[in-house]
């Protein structure tokens, strides 16, 4: 499904929806980032994606993270909680999502990234000195950055 991303832009459309999801910065023992490159926007990204019924916040961000990379994690801390209502994103089959979105540092358990053809083009370790050159959606960077800063104190907006 194709995704558009709107960010503080006027011409939006009205979001109709909320899904809690979550996002994961996930580094290596040589401190690269895991990144996917997304089908739906084409950008990259931070793994994760929507909660489901029955599931916590942090049995989401670990399932996501498998899910899309084949990394296995554990969550470690709380990058931040991310709801700007000026973040929608715009759905083929007409939902219109508000950001609302818990992002969550963890560590690599096992695995080795690869991509899942279902919502990653890609799955790779990236270095932290090569993230500013992808295309990241701005929200995306923030957390990324926020990530990346250490002993910061969660993001919450």
């Amino acid at each position: 499904m194709a995704r558009i991303d709107y960010y503080d832009d006027p011409e939006a459309p009205q979001a109709n929806s909320i899904v809690p999801s979550v996002t994961a910065a996930v580094r290596d023992s040589r401190g690269r980032l895991l990144l996917i490159h997304k089908i739906d926007n084409d950008r990259w990204a931070l793994p994760g994606g929507a909660m489901d019924l029955g599931e916590s916040v942090v049995h989401a961000a670990v399932r996501e993270v498998e899910e899309e990379t084949g990394v296995r994690v554990e969550v470690t801390g709380l990058v931040g909680i991310y709801t700007d209502p000026g973040h929608v994103m715009a759905y083929d089959d007409g939902e219109v999502r508000q950001e609302f979105s818990v992002c969550f540092h963890a560590r690599v358990i096992s695995g080795e990234p690869r991509q899942d053809d279902v919502e990653t083009k890609a799955a790779k370790w990236v270095d932290v000195a090569d993230v500013p050159e992808l295309d990241i959606h701005p929200s995306m960077r923030r957390r990324i950055e926020a990530a990346l800063r250490a002993g910061s104190e969660p993001e919450i907006n």
